[in-house]
């Protein structure tokens, strides 16, 4: 369509009209802040920690972590191949694209195009052919009051939501392969104490059944030592169980058969290289822990979304224009006189759609009070499992301390009970007690120890560990692609320092 000068001078003054009305504002408005209270300090600290005087272990990278080179192989494998992990990545990969997406929008698309139309009208009965080459701009809006920029921002903290939720993954990943690693060593353990006790009983019994066979015990007795007996077996065949199972476990999380070599044979009795487990500031805890990245970067897509809604309530205007070349005789398209250009402003003007526009902004109001609400409470919840991990380590070494004298006890218990019975003094009804005394004794001395070695994972875990390692590779890889739409914005919760 060619424009007169009259038609194309309205558009540029409706244009310029919705231009200085509008003064390109963005509707978003400020993020709000969180009133979740952040501790000083951790109180209570185990001995042997380090607060804000020392280094987090969060801090250092699993290799330096964690001291068994099997342990690191398994690692590498499940860092490979994990779909958990997989799944994450390739979410990472959609969002990226969906931001590029949003981005694109800022600026217009350009097709080109070319047409050969053959038509007869009332005024030209006799049928003629028009030919056309040319470039053209559709509907590219002028964003004047923010809705494409806010669903720009929108999805590039989408994107990055999605990277702190792989950094999440990642760390769960390793906290996992590493407990599940531990569970098998003392899987064996326990297993071969089982398999000691069950060797110990069937002596007993044997001895036992010889006794009554003279008559010196009742029958009693026998039954007795028979129950122990089959109580010891079926804790072997638990214990098998328990050991094929977590192996299956560790192999779903690496991703693949797990060669003979990398498995545990021994008691893993030390998992971190680290002689002072460093808890640094609380402080910390907000930049190290991914899943509270994630959540603050949620909460700033519901800040977009919610700009892009407000938007939608003012009118839009957006552009449709086109330049070429146009000519009945294909051999004259490329001459002088064929040059054609058409330009068609377009104004939305809403005016009555019973409510569904600020029924929208509504909806991404509570959206972003949702995700508010979310942002506090993954930070309550990093601080209860760092708390947690910390009032375990604040006992553990007592507990360990009293559990290994009460081993030693109930073994000299047991070798005395034993001593009187043979001795003819007691009966082997208290020689029984005391063998159950010992064998739970040491049973919870060795999960004890496991404990102990989850705990330094766990703390590790719950502190971000590994976290500024591996997310500066991960950050610079991304860096290429896209930038922060605002690097220098101010921190999004204005929290409250306060003593636990």
């Amino acid at each position: 369509m060619r424009l007169t000068g009259s038609t194309y001078g309205r558009g540029l003054a409706l244009g310029a009209l919705a231009l200085a009305i509008a003064g390109c504002q963005n509707l978003r408005g400020p993020e709000p802040g969180s009133s979740v209270a952040v501790p000083t300090v951790y109180q209570n600290l185990p001995d042997g920690y380090e607060g804000a005087n020392g280094p987090t272990i969060a801090s250092q990278g699993w290799q330096e972590f964690f001291s068994d080179s099997r342990l690191h192989q398994l690692i590498t494998l499940g860092l490979a191949n994990n779909r958990d992990l997989r799944t994450t990545v390739l979410n990472i990969e959609r969002a990226r694209q969906q931001y590029r997406i949003s981005d694109n929008a800022l600026l217009p698309t350009v097709n080109a195009s070319a047409s050969a139309t053959r038509q007869e009208t009332t005024q030209a009965p006799d049928p003629y052919t028009t030919y056309s080459v040319g470039l053209g701009v559709t509907a590219y809006e002028l964003d004047f009051f923010g809705r494409v920029r806010n669903l720009r921002d929108a999805a590039l903290d989408t994107f990055l939501a999605t990277r702190s939720a792989r950094d999440a993954t990642q760390i769960s990943l390793i906290g996992q392969i590493a407990q599940v690693w531990t569970a098998i060593s003392y899987d064996m353990a326990q297993l071969r104490l089982a398999e000691q006790t069950l060797k110990a009983q069937e002596e007993a019994y044997r001895l036992n059944s010889r006794r009554f066979e003279v008559g010196i015990d009742s029958e009693v007795t026998v039954r007795q030592a028979q129950i122990s007996v089959e109580t010891a077996r079926n804790d072997v065949a638990a214990f098998k169980t328990q050991i094929a199972q977590d192996r299956n476990l560790l192999e779903l999380l690496v991703g693949q058969p797990i060669p003979a070599d990398l498995l545990p044979t021994t008691q893993i009795d030390q998992i971190t290289r680290n002689t002072v487990l460093g808890a640094g500031l609380p402080s910390d805890l907000l930049q190290n822990r991914p899943d509270i990245t994630n959540a603050e970067y949620q909460l700033r897509a519901a800040g977009g979304n919610l700009g892009a809604a407000r938007a939608r309530l003012y009118p839009s205007i957006s552009l449709t224009g086109s330049a070429g070349l146009a000519s009945t005789d294909l051999s004259d398209l490329f001459k002088s006189g064929s040059f054609v250009w058409s330009i068609g402003p377009q104004l939305d003007l809403p005016i009555f759609d019973a409510g569904t526009r600020r029924a929208n902004v509504r909806i991404a109001e509570v959206d972003q009070d949702i995700a508010l609400n979310n942002y506090e409470k993954s930070i309550q919840t990093a601080f209860r499992e760092v708390k947690d991990v910390l009032a375990t380590r604040a006992t553990i070494n007592d507990r360990l301390s009293a559990q290994t004298r009460l081993v030693e006890a109930t073994n000299t218990n047991y070798r005395l009970s034993n001593a009187r019975f043979r001795a003819g003094i007691d009966n082997y009804l208290t020689v029984l007690d005391a063998q159950r005394s010992q064998y739970a004794a040491q049973q919870a001395l060795l999960s004890l120890q496991q404990a102990n070695l989850n705990s330094q994972i766990n703390l590790y875990k719950v502190l971000g560990g590994g976290i500024q390692a591996f997310s500066a590779t991960n950050t610079n890889a991304d860096s290429a692609v896209v930038t922060p739409a605002n690097p220098t914005a101010a921190p999004l919760a204005s929290t409250t320092s306060t003593a636990p």
